[in-house]
């Protein structure tokens, strides 16, 4: 049955309505990022000094003696698994998820190991899956802060020690600019020089870190304020850059919604224009009909 007139232009009015939404959505996002890549810049700032001091650490080995020291007897890995809380963020959630289980796979296998979720869409996606979630943090701000994110360090680093688990590793979206994001799976615990030089470009910049220290204590005791630092600020820096991701994800989904919209718009005004045309058209010949009906 052909739609009426009145029908689409009931569906133009509802699609410029839910237009309207979608781009206010979209400069809320938009402000979102601006303000979390603000608070970005002053967290690496603060991450590169830490980094630099545990990087010298690395060097003398202490930091290969501190994690076969807290190494626990059973071997068992952990994954900290970043995603949102709420949808509407694009394929965001999906493509860490995905991209998560083939991280797994490939360092765990059909091993037994743990899942640790910050944000509810992977908590309850692994629950459903019968995984063993072992911990599950909901509701990240927008800007995470430091502080909001030490409770997480705190019970994920608690529960490496305690070994609960021996290897953990963060699973999340890295922020490239605001069109592309790239999966990241990184090894967080234990700290050893090997993670330190995992690429090349941190084996780069440790090169540059050839200053000599006097320590005044101990580079051991400097270590053991210094390393709790490191792994709140590697985590903050995980959630932060998820954020971010997360943010410019939900831009763009609002945009190309916004976008979408308009184009149907475009098409559901040239379907009424015609209709109309063939209404008028079809009006005229009526009355030009019942004209010469008369006139004969």
């Amino acid at each position: 049955m052909a739609e009426s007139m009145s029908d689409v232009q009931h569906r133009i009015a509802s699609t410029k309505n839910t237009r309207q939404i979608t781009t206010a959505m979209q400069m809320v996002q938009t402000s979102k990022l601006n303000q979390i890549q603000k608070a970005a810049v002053g967290y690496q700032d603060y991450a590169a000094k830490v980094k630099a001091v545990v990087m010298h650490l690395a060097k003398s080995h202490l930091l290969d003696d501190s994690s076969s020291e807290s190494q626990s007897k059973q071997s068992k890995k952990a994954y900290l698994v970043i995603t949102s809380d709420r949808g509407m963020v694009g394929s965001y959630n999906s493509n860490v998820i995905r991209e998560t289980n083939e991280f797994i796979k490939a360092q765990s296998g059909d091993d037994e190991h743990l899942i640790l979720a910050v944000g509810g869409t992977g908590a309850d996606f692994y629950k459903k899956r019968g995984e063993n979630v072992a911990y599950e943090y909901r509701g990240v701000s927008d800007v995470p802060t430091f502080d909001e994110v030490r409770e997480i360090v705190k019970t994920v680093t608690s529960m490496y020690d305690s070994g609960v688990f021996s290897e953990l590793y963060v699973c999340y979206n890295h922020f490239v600019n605001r069109i592309v994001s790239r999966f990241r799976g990184e090894k967080m615990l234990p700290v050893d020089s090997e993670t330190l030089s995992g690429d090349a470009a941190e084996e780069t910049q440790e090169k540059t870190l050839t200053a000599t220290y006097d320590m005044e204590p101990s580079e051991g005791e400097v270590l053991k304020v210094v390393l709790p630092q490191y792994s709140e600020s590697l985590v903050f820096g995980a959630i932060l850059d998820a954020k971010t991701a997360e943010h410019a994800s939900s831009s763009n989904a609002m945009k190309s919604a916004s976008d979408n919209a308009t184009d149907l718009i475009a098409d559901l005004e040239l379907r009424y224009n015609r209709a109309r045309q063939a209404a008028i058209t079809t009006e005229i010949t009526e009355i030009t009909g019942g004209q010469e009906a008369l006139n004969n």
